[in-house]
C-alpha cells in the first residue's frame, strides 16, 4: 500500500428484501480485512451501504403498498440492525437516496454529457427486469435472459447512452498491464475473454420516467432517470468526498480492495473502469470477486427456499462463531458449501475443543499452581527447547496471518493460528505442569504456564479481527485490553502478578438435533451391480466449456481445468494430461458429472468429473457433436 492507507468497500445492497448470508459474508469479509489492517497500524476506511433506486425497489414498494422511499426506509433498517449484530465496524454507510450522493451523480452525468461521453439514441431490444439490463437478440438463450434465465420484454424507446465502446482496447491493455486490478487472476481472464471475444456496446444509462420513475433525474433531461448501475457504482467515491472534500478523497482513493460477488463481475470490471476513465479518475487498486455460498452444489436462492438466515445462525451459535466459520470455510475466489453439519463440526473442533479448551486448561492451572496469578519468570524471551519451538510456531502464525491478508487467503491464516493453538496443547503434554507441580518445580511450572498464556494472548490478537467479542473476553482473563500492533512479536506483555479472571467456557460444545429414525425399508434388495432408473436420474450430466487448463504441479497425469457450466465457473481436476495437452482442451465442450461431491486431488479441489472413453492405452474425451448456444445443457 503505497499510500500507507487501506480503503475497503462492499457492494451496496438492494433494499427490495431482507439481507441473507451472501450479504453477510461480503460484509464480514470486509470487516475482517479492515480490522486486520487496523491491528497492523494501517489507517483504514471501510464503506458499505444500500442501493435504493431501480425497478426492483419500485416493484417491491408497489407490492407492499408503500412509496419507494418508504420501502427503502423500512428495509434499510434490516441491514443496519444485522450489521450491528454481526459486529461490523464500517466507517460509513451510504444510501443512494441521500442528497450527498444524488448531487454528485448529477454533476458527473452533466459533465459527461457536456463532453459528449453521453448521447441520446433510439433503442430497440430486449430488457430483463430482474437484471435491469438490455440484451440483443443474439444474447438471449432460448428467448430468455442469458444471466438469470427469466423472461425478457421487447422494448423500443429513446434513451441515453454512455460511449463505453470507445474504451474497449484501452481496458484490455489496462487489465493486461495491471494484473492486480482484477483478482483472483482467473476472474481477470474471464473479463478479458469477454472483452476480446465480443464487441463492447455503448451502455444505456437511462430509463424514461414513463416506465420507471424511481431514480436520480438526469440533469439534462427531466423526462429520464439514471440507470441503476451508473448511479450505484459512484457510491464508492461519493462517500469519500469526490467533488466535495479533496483532502478526504485523495487520502483514501484509489480503493485498496473493492469486494464483490462473482455475479457482478462485469459491472465492476467493465462498466466501472470505463466510467472512471471517462471521468478522469484513477481506477481502484483491486476488484476482488469472491465465490458463492452453496447448499450442497446448489446456489442459495430465495425461490428455492435454501437461503441461510444469518439471524437464526447467530441466535443458535453466537455471532463470533458464525463469523469464524464463514472466513475459515471459504477459499476466497472459489465457491463454498454451507451446511449446519459442517458448521457444528468446525465449531466443536476449532473453537470448543482447541481454543476454548486451551483457555480453560491454562486458567485452571494458573489458579491451581500459581495462586491464580501470572507468575514472575525472570525471562523476556524464550531461547531454547520446546519453549522456543512453541514460540516460533506462534510467531510463524503472525507472519502467515499477515501474508494471508496480502494474498487474500484468510482461511490459510486462520489455519496457521489454530496450528499454534494446538501446539500449546501439545506443549502441555510434553511439559506436564501437573507433574512438575507435584515434584515442587515451581519455576518450571511458572515458565510453562506463562508461555502458554503469552501464546494464547498472541493467538487471540490474531483472531480478534474475526471474533472481536470472544477474543476480548479471552484477553480480559489475562488483564489485557484491545491488541496493539507492536505486541504481536513481543514476549512478556502480560504483567507478572496479574490476577486471572474467571470466565465461563468461551465456546460450549454444541450438538445437532438428531433426526427422527426412519422406518426400516421393506423393499427387496437390488441384485449386485444393478442400478435402478432413480439411480440414473440422480446423476446430473451437464455440458461444460473449458476456459483454462494447466498442469497440476508435481502430477504427470493431472490437468487443472477452469470450466463454465451455464453461468457458473468451476474448477475440475482430470487425469488426462498424458493424452491431451492443456492447449488442446481449451475451448472444448465436454460432459461432466455436475452433482458429484467435491474432492481434493493432490491438494487441488475438483468440483465434478469429466467423462472419457478408453480402450487399452487410448483415451478420448466425451464431447458434444456440434455447437450448443450455451454451456450447462442437460445431457440425456
Amino acid at each position: 500500500m503505497s499510500k500507507n492507507s487501506y480503503y475497503v468497500s462492499t457492494p451496496i445492497y438492494y433494499v427490495n428484501d431482507k439481507p441473507h448470508i451472501g450479504h453477510s459474508y461480503t460484509t464480514i469479509l470486509a470487516d475482517v480485512l479492515a480490522n486486520y489492517h487496523r491491528l497492523l497500524g494501517t489507517p483504514t476506511y471501510f464503506l458499505t451501504g444500500t442501493d435504493e433506486h431501480g425497478q426492483k425497489v419500485q416493484q417491491a414498494a408497489e407490492k407492499n403498498g408503500l412509496t419507494p422511499q418508504e420501502q427503502c426506509d423500512q428495509t434499510v433498517v434490516r441491514f443496519q440492525e444485522l450489521w450491528k449484530r454481526l459486529e461490523i465496524t464500517n466507517d460509513d454507510f451510504i444510501r443512494t437516496t441521500e442528497p450527498r450522493h444524488k448531487k454528485i451523480v448529477q454533476e458527473v452525468l452533466q459533465d459527461l454529457y457536456d463532453r459528449d461521453e453521453i448521447y441520446r439514441a433510439e433503442y430497440e431490444g430486449w430488457y430483463c427486469v430482474g437484471c435491469e439490463r438490455f440484451f440483443t437478440e443474439k444474447d438471449l438463450v432460448d428467448g430468455n435472459c442469458p444471466e438469470c434465465g427469466r423472461k425478457v420484454d421487447a422494448i423500443q424507446e429513446a434513451n441515453y447512452f454512455f460511449r463505453m465502446s470507445k474504451y474497449q482496447e484501452w481496458l484490455i491493455d489496462y487489465i493486461e498491464t495491471h494484473p492486480e486490478f482484477i483478482q483472483p487472476d482467473f476472474r481477470a481472464n474471464e473479463t478479458l475473454g469477454f472483452l476480446k471475444n465480443n464487441e463492447l456496446q455503448d451502455l444505456c444509462i437511462s430509463r424514461p420516467k414513463s416506465r420507471l420513475a424511481w431514480g436520480i433525474e438526469l440533469p439534462f433531461d427531466s423526462q429520464f432517470i439514471t440507470y441503476v448501475w451508473f448511479d450505484a457504482l459512484l457510491n464508492y467515491i461519493t462517500a469519500i468526498g469526490y467533488k466535495t472534500d479533496d483532502e478526504m478523497f485523495n487520502k483514501w482513493w484509489p480503493a485498496s480492495q473493492q469486494l464483490i460477488g462473482k455475479d457482478i463481475l462485469t459491472t465492476h470490471t467493465v462498466y466501472w473502469p470505463t466510467m472512471l476513465k471517462a471521468m478522469g479518475v484513477e481506477l481502484p487498486k483491486t476488484v476482488f470477486a469472491h465465490g458463492w455460498w452453496l447448499t450442497g452444489r446448489t446456489k442459495m436462492s430465495k425461490s428455492l427456499g435454501n437461503v441461510v438466515n444469518p439471524m437464526e445462525m447467530i441466535d443458535r451459535y453466537g455471532v463470533d462463531a458464525f463469523r469464524y466459520f464463514l472466513i475459515a470455510e471459504m477459499t476466497l475466489g472459489q465457491d463454498a458449501s454451507f451446511t449446519e453439519e459442517a458448521f457444528v463440526r468446525r465449531y466443536n473442533s476449532d473453537l470448543a475443543n482447541d481454543l476454548g479448551n486451551l483457555l480453560s486448561r491454562t486458567a485452571n492451572m494458573l489458579g491451581r499452581y500459581c495462586d491464580g496469578k501470572v507468575p514472575m519468570i525472570g525471562k523476556t524471551v524464550v531461547e531454547f527447547g520446546p519453549e522456543k519451538e512453541l514460540w516460533d510456531t506462534v510467531q510463524l502464525a503472525v507472519v502467515e496471518m499477515e501474508s494471508s491478508i496480502d494474498t487474500m487467503r484468510l482461511n490459510s491464516g486462520l489455519s496457521a493460528v489454530l496450528t499454534a493453538v494446538r501446539k500449546v496443547n501439545q506443549y502441555f503434554e510434553i511439559k506436564q505442569p501437573w507433574t512438575l507441580a507435584k515434584e515442587g518445580k515451581a519455576e518450571e511450572v511458572g515458565l510453562t504456564l506463562t508461555l502458554a498464556a503469552e501464546s494464547l494472548r498472541v493467538c487471540a490478537a490474531l483472531l480478534y479481527p474475526v471474533m472481536p467479542e470472544k477474543m476480548t473476553a479471552l484477553r480480559k482473563v489475562f488483564g489485557l485490553g484491545k491488541p496493539e500492533p507492536d505486541q504481536l512479536t513481543a514476549f512478556g506483555v502480560i504483567k507478572a502478578g496479574t490476577v486471572i479472571e474467571e470466565i465461563a467456557p468461551l465456546f460450549p460444545r454444541v450438538e445437532l438435533k438428531k433426526e427422527e429414525e426412519k422406518p426400516v425399508s421393506t423393499e427387496p434388495v437390488k441384485p449386485e451391480g444393478v442400478i435402478t432408473y432413480d439411480d440414473v436420474m440422480n446423476v446430473k450430466l451437464r455440458t461444460a466449456k473449458v476456459l483454462e487448463a494447466e498442469k497440476v504441479e508435481g502430477a504427470d497425469k493431472l490437468l487443472r481445468l477452469q470450466i463454465e457450466v451455464g453461468d457458473e465457473k468451476r474448477q475440475l481436476v482430470a487425469g488426462i494430461a498424458q493424452h491431451y495437452s492443456a492447449e488442446e482442451v481449451i475451448g472444448k465442450t465436454i460432459v461432466i458429472v455436475a452433482n458429484l461431491k467435491p474432492a481434493k486431488i493432490r491438494g487441488v479441489e475438483s468440483q465434478g468429473m469429466l467423462l472419457c472413453a478408453s480402450v487399452g492405452d487410448q483415451l478420448k474425451l466425451i464431447t458434444v457433436d456440434g455447437e450448443l448456444p450455451f454451456s450447462g445443457a442437460v445431457v440425456k
